[in-house]
């Protein structure tokens, strides 16, 4: 009840619509309730008197009420779709907003493919109830129960029908509902299953053609599509139930009714025109029931999707801003971790940092080392708070971090992720991401430092080139330092390189830091890389093993001191004789 209430929301500016339709709906419900009573007076009084002047006008009437009745019904549909495609379009946009709201944690819970589902898949099931409901919810029980008493009003004698074959639709109504509901919770998470494997396996496709997997991965999704149909079909089997028991029923009121009319009429005490007025109404009555409850099992199946649209709603980013939070903060670059320990799950699991302590002076350029898993990029994002530390705290200039607003920090700190990611767009509006007003020129000169703007000039556009999804049409060197050239471009004091040249050349990647070292004098630099050729001419490098520091210092003192450190150095360098001087 709570989430149908916070979706009740969307629908209130809406609400003249809202209003209108049901409105409009009741006036098609009551021209349709006339006509079986014409169809008696047709029958009874002009027929059997043969009065064609009483049929003429009966019959012209029933047209005029028709075209009533058609005009509300009409209408109704158009204000329903207003109401509800609008309502869809704000609810999307809502869930939208909440997702680019959320941190890293609340996404890694709730998950790419479920997330996606939620936007499109819920939000549509929820659409379409909301459709029947301002449809059928009103249409259904007013033909209900009108029709229920016009039956009654129509012939008092064959009133007891009604209210033994009610009974028994209703009874079974409520067991199939009953059975379905829970049934469709479980349809929508094997649709989930379903858009994440097919998320991995699209986003992936490279590697699964580099490694030949694509047989693996059509049974992978096989087995996951055939677990959804399974699923579904579950569902189909119990509510396939309804239909031809509604009709079975429908029937069996019929016969009924010709029956016990039938004997009526032979003994003089009914007519035919109210037998035929009284099957109408009695099938209108069995048959509003049946509308009823279809709109019960697609309500029950859209309360399943509000429930996984209210999680996403509800979800409270796990990384906020405090009421006092500073926005007038503008940063030296002075990095201190202090006792930080952070773990994924708060303190619910096994930390993946422990113990961290380092300063990064501005204009340090700081290194980080170590091992996949050691815990680097889990450091690193600690600085802009993409994630919040367990324990201890990570200050810049000696504030908190989590005492600054988010956006003003995240607004000093330029980022190239380990992941590259590429809009679709040109290579200009890509550079641009961070700073929307930058200059043609400024655009040129970061993509200069980041070793970019020769290949962007091989192109025939240049920077107005139009990048496929993700940057498809450009190598995964060329990704990265254009990822680099939107770093530098925000003109941040704190720069992250995160595994960002894993994909270039060592002579381009020398080009880059070299360039770099003039771009970054008076900033603070924290770089990750595999290759310990990166890391040679840093400030300060940081081995990282297992989650803690283990060593820390210049190239020069570490091959002295740091066993792990030398281990590296010789498996990539060699042997390591010539101690560098560390200017």
């Amino acid at each position: 009840m709570k989430s149908t209430r916070r979706l009740a929301q969307f629908l209130k500016p809406y609400w003249r619509w809202v209003a209108l339709a049901p409105l409009l709906m009741s006036l098609e419900v009551a021209m349709d309730l006339m006509q079986p009573r014409l169809v008696q007076r047709i029958v009874d009084e002009g027929i059997a008197r043969a009065n064609m002047s009483l049929i003429i006008q009966t019959g012209l009437l029933m047209i005029g009420l028709a075209l009533c009745g058609a005009l509300g019904g009409i209408s109704n549909g158009v204000f329903a779709a207003k109401a509800v495609q609008s309502f869809g379009a704000d609810l999307r946009e809502a869930l939208f907003r909440k997702v680019q709201a959320l941190s890293f944690a609340n996404l890694d819970k709730l998950g790419t493919g479920p997330l996606i589902t939620r936007l499109t898949n819920d939000v549509t099931q929820v659409q379409q109830a909301l459709h029947l409901m301002l449809r059928i919810l009103i249409r259904a029980p007013l033909l209900l129960i009108g029709s229920f008493v016009m039956a009654i009003i129509t012939s008092p004698r064959l009133a007891f029908l009604p209210l033994i074959l009610l009974p028994v639709e209703l009874i079974v109504v409520l067991w199939i509902i009953n059975k379905a509901t829970p049934m469709y919770s479980q349809v929508q998470q094997k649709l989930d299953r379903l858009n994440k494997v097919m998320q991995e396996n699209l986003a992936g496709i490279r590697v699964v053609k580099a490694f030949v997997r694509g047989e693996h991965e059509q049974r992978r999704f096989e087995a996951t599509n055939k677990d959804l149909v399974n699923q579904t079909i579950r569902v189909a089997r119990t509510v396939s139930v309804t239909m031809p028991f509604m009709i079975l029923t429908l029937n069996l009121g019929v016969i009924s009714v010709l029956w016990f009319g039938g004997i009526q009429v032979s003994q003089g005490e009914m007519h035919i025109g109210q037998i035929i007025a009284f099957v109408n109404y009695l099938l209108t009555t069995l048959f509003s029931l049946m509308m009823v409850s279809m709109l019960v099992i697609m309500v029950a199946r859209a309360r399943a999707s509000t429930e996984r649209i209210e999680e996403v709603l509800e979800s409270v980013p796990a990384v906020q801003n405090s009421p006092t939070a500073r926005r007038d903060f503008v940063p030296r670059g002075l990095v201190r971790f202090e006792n930080v320990t952070f773990s994924y799950d708060g303190n619910g699991s096994d930390p993946v940092l422990q113990d961290i302590n380092f300063t990064a002076e501005p204009g340090q350029t700081v290194a980080l080392l170590g091992t996949t898993g050691a815990g680097k990029s889990s450091l690193v994002y600690l600085i802009p708070r993409f994630y919040d530390v367990s324990a201890g705290r990570v200050t810049i200039d000696g504030v908190d971090v989590r005492e600054l607003d988010k956006a003003v920090l995240r607004r000093h700190i330029g980022i190239a992720l380990q992941e590259t990611v590429l809009f679709s767009g040109t290579i200009s509006d890509n550079i641009r991401y961070g700073r929307p007003e930058a200059s043609d020129e400024e655009v040129i000169a970061a993509a200069k430092a980041a070793q970019a703007h020769d290949f962007i000039m091989s192109f025939p556009e240049g920077y107005n080139t139009v990048l496929g999804q993700r940057g498809v049409n450009l190598s995964g060197g060329q990704k990265q330092r254009i990822a680099i050239a939107r770093a530098l471009l925000k003109d941040p004091r704190i720069l992250i390189l995160d595994d960002a040249t894993s994909s270039v050349d060592v002579e381009t990647e020398a080009k880059i830091q070299e360039a770099l070292k003039e771009f970054m004098r008076g900033r603070t630099c924290f770089v990750i890389a595999q290759r310990i050729s990166t890391v040679l001419t840093a400030d300060k490098i940081l081995v990282l093993d297992d989650g803690r520091i283990v060593a820390q210092g210049t190239h020069n003192e570490l091959l002295s001191t740091s066993p792990i450190y030398r281990e590296i150095y010789k498996s990539q360098l060699g042997d390591g004789e010539g101690v560098m001087t560390h200017a």
